[in-house]
């Protein structure tokens, strides 16, 4: 089997698909260890007054990986990654609703929401993933579907 990345976006408000969404994905960087992430951030038990907290040191600059639109069916025409473009680590989905709901016959609503990014990991680029969106022009809901 081979991994897939997928999407649907849905708007909760008209109970339909939301068509036009711009999509974009970006490659944040590899999946951080879960044990050392938890050792740095445990304090320290002295008796000396805790140190200042250090920043932790910026990861790889984050990488663009694809644009597109939703179809009439909310979701994209191909999968966002698959293949061997599917690997593991921490990626961003943005999703411009602002300019979806700004475009809907619904003048009273406004734009409330203008952009989404939802951060996630792939940890088993084998699997698959999909990310579905519902949404209002007032919130949103996501989790890991499949």
């Amino acid at each position: 089997m081979s991994g897939k990345l997928s999407t649907h976006v849905l708007d909760t408000a008209s109970g339909r698909p939301a068509a036009g969404v711009a999509i974009e994905l970006w490659y944040l960087g590899p999946v951080a260890d879960a044990a050392a992430d938890a050792a740095a951030a445990a304090p320290e038990r002295t008796a000396a007054p805790a140190a200042p907290a250090s920043t932790p040191s910026p990861g790889p600059e984050p990488q663009p990986l694809l644009n597109v639109r939703t179809n009439a069916d909310g979701r994209t025409d191909a999968p966002l990654l698959s293949g061997e473009h599917m690997r593991a680590g921490r990626y961003r989905l943005v999703f411009t609703v602002g300019e979806y709901f700004a475009a809907q016959e619904n003048p009273d609503a406004g734009v409330f929401l203008d952009t989404i990014p939802i951060e996630f990991q792939i940890a088993d680029p084998e699997a698959g993933y999909h990310v579905p969106l519902l949404v209002s022009p007032w919130a949103y809901s996501t989790y890991r579907g499949s």
